[in-house]
């Protein structure tokens, strides 16, 4: 199937849309994209073994 992805989809409710646009520009700004950078966070924040919080961009 051409439409069907690796990873299931996840819904997160609560964040308004000015944050998701200044995230995703940020995320872009940094070669990133919300899925790689929230995906850092998540194994992070539950100590997975080696993980490390992503770079944030600069403010250049």
């Amino acid at each position: 199937m051409a439409s069907a992805h690796k990873h299931k989809q996840r819904i997160v409710r609560g964040i308004d849309d000015q944050l998701v646009a200044d995230f995703d520009a940020a995320a872009k700004q940094a070669g990133s994209n919300r899925s790689e950078i929230t995906r850092h966070l998540w194994e992070w924040y539950v100590g997975r073994p080696g993980a490390q919080l992503p770079e944030r961009p600069t403010d250049d």
